[in-house]
């Protein structure tokens, strides 16, 4: 699969090149900047998840957001998804990470929709575009929803 989209990339790029040269230089360069401005967050956020696997063995891992943690687990979860700022690209393997290291499904789908959708870090921002009421319903809405996913991703991963 990994390789079928490097070659399809890898495609598109020669028939960009061979269309617009100058362009295609532009946007390599333009991708190269992006990918330079992400990879010391990135870099940053799997040396963590690193030390934290190698901190908290899987049964740690397992007894604080796993399988067994139940609810309280999930919560907890979502509670540090909420307050992270961590990018998708950064949050999907390192979600991988903590299940194949013994967290459950439950307890993940609410970190990583917490993460996504609750603002903590953001707040201020968010206050100054939309307002303090709309922030926090929209917040408060979100992290609500967080639970209603977790909910459905351990009733589907239990079928």
């Amino acid at each position: 699969m990994t390789t079928g989209l490097y070659v399809v990339t890898l495609a598109v790029l020669g028939i960009s090149f061979c269309k617009d040269r100058e362009k295609t230089f532009m946007a390599l360069k333009k991708a190269w900047k992006a990918f330079e401005n992400i990879m010391p967050q990135f870099l940053g956020v799997l040396i963590l998840t690193g030390i934290m696997i190698a901190v908290l063995n899987p049964r740690l891992i397992s007894r604080i957001i796993g399988v067994e943690s139940g609810w309280a687990g999930t919560v907890l979860a979502a509670l540090v998804g909420a307050l992270t700022l961590i990018p998708g690209f950064v949050a999907f393997p390192t979600a991988s990470l903590l299940l194949e290291n013994g967290a459950g499904y439950m307890q993940i789908a609410a970190f990583v929709s917490a993460l996504m959708m609750v603002g903590v870090v953001t707040f201020p921002v968010e206050i100054s575009y939309f307002g303090r009421k709309a922030t926090v319903l929209r917040n408060l809405f979100a992290f609500i929803f967080t639970f209603l996913v977790a909910g459905i991703i351990a009733w589907v991963h239990a079928w």
